[in-house]
């Protein structure tokens, strides 16, 4: 598959997935995970996510990487469920990333120091 393929695709992977997670907001939350979140509200959502970053971090030390795919899966899903409860989308962070390409790491971190926003 040629690369561009590939990030059309990842996109509309990120696209459907925040969809339904935006669609489960006004679900049932006996008969839907996402909706329990939602539910239990921001902290419950914020420490899923510290919680699932740990795990990707001790399944890099493991060094299976099935596990660390899996666990990154994991983090990424409830990253979104994050950005969802605070209305924001994945793509204001696609445009994030985007606009730091170019920047050393250093001076990038450097600028959000001395300018918070």
């Amino acid at each position: 598959m040629a690369e561009r393929d590939q990030a059309t695709e990842a996109t509309l992977i990120l696209q459907q997935l925040a969809q339904v997670i935006e669609q489960r907001k006004q679900a049932d939350p006996s008969g839907s995970y996402v909706a329990s979140l939602f539910g239990k509200g921001r902290k419950k959502i914020a420490q899923k996510v510290g919680e699932e970053g740990v795990e990707v971090a001790l399944a890099a030390v493991g060094g299976q990487s099935g596990e660390i795919i899996a666990e990154m899966a994991d983090l990424w899903f409830h990253c979104l469920v994050l950005l969802a409860d605070a209305n924001l989308s994945h793509q204001a962070v696609l445009n994030e990333l985007a606009q730091r390409f170019g920047l050393s790491g250093l001076e990038e971190k450097a600028s959000r120091t001395n300018n918070p926003s």
